[in-house]
Parts: C-alpha cells; structure tokens; sequence
C-alpha cells in the first residue's frame, strides 16, 4: 500500500495502472494519466491562493478585495493546506525569513515554532517545500489594532511576474488616462485612493465595518470594491527618496463602470468617506486624509486633502520654509557673502531740504555759495599780511535799501 505522504517514482518512459479487483485487461487499452508539474508551484503565486473563513470554508466573493501583495499570505495570516491532499511548492523570496501565524498541513495545525521545527525534521517538510526561503511559524497575530503591514513588498516583483505569467498577458490597458498606482498592486486602476493619517485610537477593522455598513452596502455603489490595509509609503525630500517609511492606511476604491464612466462610482464613495473623515475623524482615529482620483473622463490628480486639526499641513510646511528661508539669508548675510542695501527712509523736514552738492575727493569741508566773491585787489599769489584788513562782499546785501 502505497501511503498518503508517500511518493512514487517512475523512469522515464515508464506507466502503471490502478485497478479495484474487477479490471480485465482485456476489456480496452485503458486511458492515459497526465500528472500535473508539481515544480513549478510558486509561493509568491497569488492566482494559488485562496481567502477562506475562520471555519475553513471560502470566503464568499463580496466587496472586499486584497491588493496583489496581499492575496499571498502575510506575515499574521493562517495557511491552510487541504487534508489529504498532496503538494510542492517553491519557497523563493527576496527575504531570508518567511514569518506566519500558523500552518496546516495534513490535518494538523502548528502554531508554535516548537511544533513548526518539528515537522521540517520530519519525511514530509523537504517534499513539500523546497527553495531559499525558510518558513517561521510565529503563533502570534497582529497587536496592533489600527492594523500591521503585510510583509510581503520585497517579493512585490516576484508576485506581479507570477500573477502577470499566470495571466498570459501584460497589465491591461485602463479606461482612464493616468491610471492610479495603490501601493502593493501589480497594475494600475481606474477609481480612488484615499491615504488616511492615524492616531494611536485608530481601529482598522472597526473602520472598515463602518464604512461597508453606512456607505459602501447602499444600492448607488452597486459594483464598487473597497481594498483597506495598513501600508508603508516611503518618505522623499526633494524628489530623493529617504530611507525611512511612514504608516499610513490606505483606501482602494475601483468599480465595474466602463468608458468615460469607469471609476466614477468609486469617485464618489471616496469623496462621501472624505466627508466622514472632516466630520468625524477626530472620533475615529483619523487626523488626515488625501484623496486622489482617476476616472474615464479625467485624469489622475489630489482632488481633495481634509486635515482634521486646527493647523493644516500647507501652514506648517508654509512657516517652515519661511523659516529657513530667513535663515538662509542671516547666515549668509553674517558670513559675509550677502550685502543688505540701506533702506534708510527720509524724514518728512529732512524731504524739504536740497541735498548738499559732494565735496571733493581730497577735501573734508563744504563750499559756502554765500562766501565765494573774491575780495578786491587780492592776490591769489601772495599772502595777505597779517595787518590787512580783508572785506568780502555780501551779494545778498544792497546799500540802497538801508539809504533813508
């Protein structure tokens, strides 16, 4: 008898037949038995895996859906192989360790990594996973409420080429001119993207239920699907991308809508939730939020930012700069490579006044116009003796008026 987990190699060229007891071998020639290439089943395939509910049934389709990064199992999810059911699947990953909750696998769950070590030392591990990948059960779930991260952005590449290889074709072509690109999907959207700024009161899933309950269950957003999850965004100044990553919770709204009319249905759930969010962010959670939109008719582009405090980011960023900028100018100014001009302002008595003419290079006085009649008889050559007495003419003066 041939076990569940055991194996059966054949040479090649070979074949074999199975029969219940009743089989006559002459009755036909039997059929032919193709077996599936079990090598190249992928990890990091997201067409392989499958949403299902705590009671291991599958999730029925609704309007929720997962980013492509997402539809492979993150580092707090439960995988769940089928029980008697055979498997090999390849574990390569841009990243040494791949971290889940749980595992299932024939009929048994490990949820400790005392009990995920011993079934890698057992027969059936090194058949059914195989490559550079190394699988960690961590047996602990998310602890934070407004969400975790995914874990799975250094494999985003390899799971867009095994969804795009699997799909037999390169992204689509969308509706709209400059289709959106939510962070952790292969290809771009037709619809709305919101990024939500949160603060420690924040509860992803009690959000979530929220927005599906008043908003997305009415009869008008009919078609339309909401993607929510906690992602990283990489910061950048300047255009220069920064090391450094900043939590944000993201929004993606796409609906069935088509032509000029693709993601307009969804454009509206965004700018209804955006409205949530300026009357009742504080409440919830959220401090921020920024919607961008892209639809049949228009393309992508910020159609709206509510912050939810007093001051708005454009203030603070708008001081900050100022700051510097007055900065910049006394620094410059105080070592010397910035020279202020004078900005002196006249003195309405001083405004009456005629400017006095510019005094001689060399000279430290002033010219009296008063004072400039030469004296009669002087001799510019000679000196005066000291007991001349030397008379000026005053031309402002005029002896006939004095006559009586």
């Amino acid at each position: 008898y041939l076990p569940l987990n055991g194996e059966l190699v054949l040479a090649a060229g070979a074949g074999f037949t199975a029969f219940d007891g009743s089989w006559d071998p002459g009755c036909d020639s039997g059929g032919t038995v193709r077996f599936a290439d079990a090598e190249h089943r992928e990890w990091f395939d997201p067409t392989l895996w499958q949403d299902v509910l705590p009671s291991g049934e599958p999730k029925p389709r609704g309007p929720i859906f997962s980013v492509d990064e997402e539809r492979v199992p993150c580092r707090y999810d439960d995988v769940i192989f089928q029980p008697e059911t055979s498997f090999r699947v390849n574990t390569d990953s841009s990243q040494p360790v791949i971290h889940l909750r749980s595992i299932s696998v024939m009929g048994q769950e490990l949820n400790t990594p005392a009990s995920w070590a011993g079934y890698l030392g057992g027969p059936s591990a090194p058949l059914q996973f195989h490559g550079n990948g190394t699988l960690q059960v961590t047996g602990t779930g998310c602890p934070d409420k407004s969400g975790c991260a995914c874990g799975n952005t250094l494999d985003g590449p390899r799971i867009c080429a095994a969804l795009l290889r699997a799909s037999g074709r390169p992204c689509p072509e969308p509706a709209c001119q400059s289709p959106l690109q939510p962070l952790g999907h292969c290809c771009g959207v037709c619809g709305a993207t919101i990024n939500l700024d949160f603060t420690p009161d924040f509860d992803l899933q009690k959000y979530q239920d929220r927005l599906v309950q008043e908003l997305l269950s009415q009869p008008k957003y009919a078609g339309v699907q909401m993607a929510m999850s906690k992602v990283h965004k990489a910061q950048t100044f300047l255009g220069i991308l920064s090391r450094s990553s900043t939590p944000l919770i993201q929004i993606v709204l796409i609906d069935d809508r088509a032509g000029v009319q693709a993601g307009t249905a969804a454009e509206q759930l965004a700018a209804d939730i955006m409205e949530n969010v300026a009357q009742h962010g504080e409440a919830l959670g959220i401090s921020s939020g920024k919607m961008e939109v892209a639809t049949g008719s228009t393309a992508s582009g910020q159609v709206g930012s509510h912050p939810v405090s007093r001051i708005t980011a454009g203030t603070v960023m708008g001081l900050l700069f100022s700051l510097l900028f007055l900065g910049g100018i006394l620094f410059l100014y105080r070592r010397g490579k910035l020279r202020l001009p004078a900005l002196r302002q006249p003195q309405p008595w001083e405004r009456l006044e005629d400017p006095a003419s510019p005094a001689p290079a060399g000279d430290k006085g002033f010219d009296n116009p008063m004072f400039s009649v030469e004296p009669p008889g002087a001799d510019l050559g000679e000196e005066t003796p000291k007991d001349l007495q030397v008379f000026y003419l005053n031309p402002l003066y005029d002896a006939s008026e004095t006559e009586t």
